[in-house]
C-alpha cells in the first residue's frame, strides 16, 4: 500500500539526533571534537623566524664580542640597528596577525548538526561522537562519519584523493572530513571526531601553515643563500689575513661583522611585511587573504573570468513568468506542478527557493529523484500521487533544466511548431538577459539516479517554460569599467545560456558586440581551437565545472594570468586551476576552501582597491629591492678590492649608516609612496640584474680609488713639499690619514645611495635609465633631505663620532665631490648604453 502523504513526510524526517544533554556527556567522556588546525603562525613562531636567523645571530655573537674586546660603540650601534629592523618586523607582523585572525574566523567551515531533532548551526569544535549532521550542496563534512537515512549526495573527494571525479554517498557509505558535497542532501553520523581519523590527520596536514613562495620570495631567497656562501668566503679570507699580518682581535671582529651585515636578512623581512600589511589593508576593503602570496599573484592579474550567478549578479532570483507549451496545460497548472517540485526536491538551491517562494505548496512522496547538476543542468522527481487534495494526481517524472540540455533527451515525435515556439519564447526571454527552464512530463514514475550519468526518461514531453530574473548587482558596470582601465580583461563564464549571459554582460557595460561560444560548442574543439576561442570571445554560457577549467587552463596556457572569481562547488575546479582563486564569502564553503582570496562582503567591487594595492606593493618592492642589492654588491666589491691591496675600506659603524642612510629609510618611505601602475611583463630578475650590475662594478671602482687616492693624499702631499720625513713618521701620517679615506669612502657610498633612489624612481626624463619615469618628485625630495641630515652628522662631533666619522679637508671633499660627479655620468651613460645587459644577455 502506498503510504499517505502525512506518513511520507515523516519517513522523509531528518533523525532526532542526539541531546545537548548526551551531547556534553560525551564531551566530558573525551569523544568531543577538537578545534580546526590554526591556518596561520603562532606568536612564537614569529618571533622566532624574524629573530633567530642565521645572519641576525651572527651579528648578535659578533656585537656582544666587540663589547667584551673593548669596543662597546662599535657593538652597540651594529646590534641596535639590526633589533630595531627586526623589531619593526615583529610588531607589524604581530598586528597583522591579531587582525587576520579575526577575520578569519568568518570563513571557519561551519557544521549543521540535528539536537534535540532541530538543525541549527554549531562551530566544528562542538561536536561529539554520534552527532547526526546534515549536508547541502557546497557544504563541507568536517568530520569523518557515515550516511544515514534515505539521502542522497555526490561528493568531492579531492582534496583528499587528488581525484576530481564526484563519489555517489547513500544510507550506509562512508564519508571523510575535508571532502565537500557537490549535489544533492544526506545526513551522516559523526564516527571518529578529533585527530584519531585518517582522514582528519590528513586534513590537519592540509589545512596546516604552509609557506608558499612568491616568483619575488624566491629570487630573494635564491640571493640570500648566494650571499651567505660569498659572506662566509670572505669571512674565511679575513681569518688568513689576520692570521697572516697579525691583525689584533678587535679589529677583526669588527672587520668579520662588517662583512657578516652584507648578508641582507633585512630584505626578506621586507617582502613579509610589506604583504602582511597589505593583507590588513585588502581586509578594510573587505578582502581575506588565504594564502600569502595572493598580494602578488593580484597585482599580476591581467585577466580576470567571473561566475556569473553570485559574482556578476546578486544571486536573487525571482520568478519573472510561465509560459504554457500548449494549450492543454495552463499556467496555474504549470505552477502547481513547479511549487510540487520545489517543495518536494531533498537538494535545494536558489531556482527551487525562488519557485517555492512564488508557488507555494505542500511537499510530495518521492519515489525517485536526481537532484540538480551543473553538468547535467537539469534535475528530475517522480511523483505517484494516489490520492491528492490540491489538484489533479501528479504522476510520473517531471524533469526541470536548460532547453538545449533536454532536448535530444525528449519525445521526437513532438509538434515541430510547438518546438518552433518554445526556441522563439526561449530565445525573447533569454535576449532580455532572463534565465529560461523548460518543464517536461513522463507519465510513468520511473526514475533512475543511482547510476553516474543518469538520463531523463524516454518519452517527457515538454509542458512549457518557465522564466526567472537574476538581480545585477549595483556595483558591477562601475567595478568592471575599473578592470578594464587597469588593463584587465573580463572573461564571463557561466553555467546559464549564452545570451542571457551576454544580456546581462552588456546591461554591466561590457560593450554591444560580445563574442560568446557555448559549452556545446566547446566541447568538440581540440586545443588549439579551445585556445582561441577562450582568447577572443567575452560569455561563455552552458558550460560544465570542467569546460569552466578548460577554459582557465587555455587561458593561462597562453601566457594570460588568471583570476577566477567563483562562489558554487562548479566553481571550485576553475578556481584550483586559475594563477589566483576568488571566492565569495556568501557562496560555498568549498568555494571558500580552496580560495586564495576570500570576498567577505560578496561583492567583487572590492578587487578594484584590492589590486591597486597589489600593484602598489609589488611596484614598492622593486627598487627597494635594487637599493637592497645595490648596497651590498657595492659595499662587498669594495672590500674584496681592498682587502687585495691591503686595507679594509669601512669601519663598521660606518657600515650601520651607510645601510641605515641609503637603504634602510628609503625603503620605507618608497613602500609608502609606491604607485599602482601595472605590473611589467619584464621578469623582476631581469630589471633588477640591469639596475644593479653596471652601478655595482662602478661603484666599486671608483669607490676603491677614492679610498686610496684620499689615503695617499697626506703622504704624497708632504713627499711634493720636499718634507723629507722618516718612515716612521711616514706611517704615522698613514695611519691617521686612514680614518679619513675610510670616511670619504662611507660618504661617497651615502650620497651615491640616495642618488640611486632617484634613478630607481625618475621624477623627470633625465633621470631614466632602466626605470621609466615616475613623475613622484617625494623620492628625490627625501635623497635630498637626507644628504642634508647626513650633513649635519658630519657636521656635529658627537653624531660623527658616534659613527666613526672623521672630519674631511677640503682636498677630501673635492675628491668625494668629483668621484660622484665621475660616477654619475658613467653609471648614467652605462645604463643608457646597456653594455652590461647586452654582456650578460639581458637586454
Amino acid at each position: 500500500m502506498i503510504p499517505s502523504s502525512e506518513a511520507a513526510v515523516e519517513s522523509r524526517s531528518a533523525p532526532s539526533g542526539l541531546s545537548e544533554a548526551e551531547a556534553r556527556a560525551r564531551r566530558a567522556r573525551g569523544q568531543g571534537n577538537t578545534a580546526p588546525p590554526r591556518t596561520g603562525r603562532s606568536y612564537r613562531e614569529i618571533v622566532v623566524e624574524n629573530v633567530l636567523t642565521f645572519p641576525n645571530v651572527s651579528l648578535l655573537l659578533l656585537g656582544v664580542a666587540l663589547v667584551l674586546l673593548g669596543r662597546p660603540l662599535d657593538g652597540v650601534v651594529s646590534v641596535g640597528i639590526i633589533s630595531l629592523n627586526v623589531l619593526v618586523g615583529v610588531v607589524q607582523e604581530v598586528r597583522a596577525k591579531r587582525t587576520l585572525d579575526r577575520v578569519a574566523l568568518l570563513t571557519r567551515p561551519k557544521a549543521t548538526v540535528v539536537r534535540d531533532g532541530q538543525e541549527r548551526p554549531v562551530a566544528p569544535e562542538e561536536l561529539v561522537l554520534g552527532d547526526v549532521l546534515v549536508v547541502d550542496a557546497g557544504d563541507q563534512v568536517v568530520v569523518d562519519g557515515r550516511v544515514t537515512g534515505d539521502g542522497r549526495m555526490a561528493v568531492d573527494e579531492s582534496q583528499l584523493t587528488g581525484e576530481s571525479e564526484l563519489v555517489p554517498k547513500q544510507a550506509g557509505d562512508p564519508v571523510y572530513s575535508g571532502s565537500f558535497c557537490a549535489t544533492g542532501r544526506a545526513h551522516y553520523v559523526a564516527e571518529h571526531v578529533g585527530p584519531g581519523s585518517l582522514a582528519g590527520q590528513l586534513t590537519t596536514g592540509a589545512r596546516a601553515f604552509r609557506r608558499v613562495q612568491t616568483p619575488l620570495q624566491r629570487g630573494v631567497d635564491l640571493v640570500i643563500r648566494l650571499q651567505l656562501l660569498i659572506v662566509g668566503y670572505v669571512e674565511f679570507l679575513l681569518l688568513v689575513r689576520s692570521l697572516l699580518t697579525e691583525t689584533d682581535l678587535a679589529t677583526s671582529v669588527q672587520n668579520a661583522t662588517v662583512v657578516a651585515g652584507l648578508v641582507p636578512n633585512g630584505l626578506y623581512l621586507s617582502i613579509s611585511v610589506a604583504y602582511a600589511l597589505a593583507a590588513v589593508r585588502i581586509v578594510r576593503q573587505g578582502i581575506l587573504v588565504q594564502q600569502g602570496n595572493a598580494v602578488e599573484s593580484l597585482s599580476n592579474v591581467d585577466t580576470l573570468c567571473l561566475d556569473k550567478t553570485g559574482t556578476l549578479t546578486a544571486n536573487r532570483l525571482r520568478v519573472e513568468g510561465l509560459f504554457p507549451a500548449s494549450a492543454e496545460i495552463s499556467t496555474t497548472e504549470l505552477g502547481r506542478i513547479l511549487g510540487a517540485m520545489a517543495a518536494s526536491a531533498t537538494s535545494q538551491n536558489k531556482t527551487t527557493a525562488a519557485i517555492a517562494a512564488a508557488y507555494p505548496a505542500r511537499p510530495h512522496r518521492l519515489v525517485g529523484e536526481v537532484p540538480f547538476s551543473s553538468d547535467r543542468k537539469w534535475s528530475a522527481v517522480a511523483f505517484d500521487d494516489a490520492d491528492p487534495v490540491d489538484g489533479p494526481p501528479l504522476r510520473g517524472v517531471y524533469v526541470l533544466g536548460a532547453t538545449e540540455m533536454l532536448r535530444p533527451y525528449l519525445d521526437a515525435g513532438s509538434d515541430g511548431a510547438a518546438w518552433g515556439a518554445i526556441d522563439a519564447q526561449t530565445r525573447a526571454l533569454t535576449g532580455q538577459g532572463l534565465r529560461v527552464l523548460l518543464l517536461a512530463h513522463a507519465p510513468t514514475p520511473s526514475l533512475d539516479g543511482s547510476g553516474d550519468q543518469p538520463r531523463p526518461p524516454a518519452g517527457a514531453v515538454p509542458l512549457g517554460l518557465v522564466s526567472l530574473a537574476d538581480e545585477l548587482r549595483p556595483e558591477a558596470r562601475e567595478s568592471l569599467a575599473a578592470f578594464s582601465r587597469a588593463g584587465v580583461r573580463p572573461k564571463i563564464i557561466s553555467g546559464d545560456d549564452p545570451e542571457t549571459v551576454a544580456a546581462l554582460a552588456r546591461q554591466a557595460g561590457l560593450g554591444p558586440e560580445l563574442g560568446l561560444v557555448s559549452g556545446p560548442q566547446l566541447r568538440g574543439m581540440d586545443d588549439a581551437a579551445l585556445g582561441a576561442a577562450a582568447a577572443s570571445n567575452t560569455v561563455f554560457g552552458r558550460v560544465s565545472p570542467r569546460q569552466k577549467e578548460q577554459l582557465v587552463r587555455a587561458l593561462r596556457g597562453q601566457g594570460a594570468y588568471v583570476g577566477m572569481i567563483g562562489d558554487g562547488v562548479n566553481d571550485v575546479l576553475s578556481l584550483k586551476a586559475a594563477n589566483l582563486g576568488i571566492a565569495m564569502q556568501g557562496g560555498s564553503q568549498a568555494a571558500r576552501g580552496v580560495a586564495d582570496l576570500v570576498l567577505l562582503d560578496d561583492s567583487f567591487a572590492s578587487l578594484v582597491p584590492a589590486l591597486t594595492e597589489g600593484r602598489r606593493v609589488v611596484n614598492g618592492m622593486l627598487p627597494i629591492l635594487q637599493l637592497f642589492l645595490t648596497r651590498i654588491g657595492t659595499v662587498g666589491i669594495v672590500i674584496l678590492s681592498a682587502l687585495v691591496v691591503g686595507e679594509f675600506p669601512i669601519v663598521l659603524r660606518q657600515a650601520s649608516l651607510v645601510a641605515l642612510w641609503s637603504v634602510g629609510v628609503p625603503s620605507v618611505f618608497l613602500a609608502l609612496w609606491a604607485q599602482a601602475a601595472p605590473v611589467s611583463k619584464e621578469g623582476i630578475g631581469r630589471r633588477v640584474a640591469q639596475f644593479v650590475f653596471p652601478q655595482v662594478l662602478l661603484s666599486g671602482g671608483i669607490a676603491l680609488l677614492l679610498f686610496y687616492g684620499t689615503l695617499l693624499l697626506g703622504p704624497a702631499h708632504a713627499g711634493m713639499l720636499g718634507r723629507h720625513l722618516p718612515e716612521a713618521a711616514l706611517r704615522s701620517l698613514y695611519a691617521a690619514g686612514l680614518p679619513v679615506a675610510q670616511t670619504a669612502v662611507a660618504t661617497f657610498l651615502v650620497l651615491s645611495g640616495l642618488l640611486l633612489v632617484v634613478f630607481a624612481v625618475p621624477p623627470s626624463p633625465w633621470w631614466v635609465a632602466v626605470e621609466q619615469e615616475n613623475g613622484d618628485r617625494r623620492p628625490a625630495l627625501l635623497a635630498v633631505a637626507l644628504a642634508a641630515a647626513f650633513a649635519v652628522v658630519c657636521a656635529v662631533p658627537p653624531l660623527a663620532s658616534l659613527f666613526a666619522l672623521s672630519p674631511l679637508g677640503p682636498a677630501e671633499i673635492a675628491l668625494v665631490g668629483g668621484a660622484l660627479a665621475v660616477w654619475v655620468v658613467l653609471v648614467r651613460s652605462g645604463w643608457r648604453s646597456h653594455w652590461i645587459s647586452r654582456f650578460l644577455g639581458l637586454d
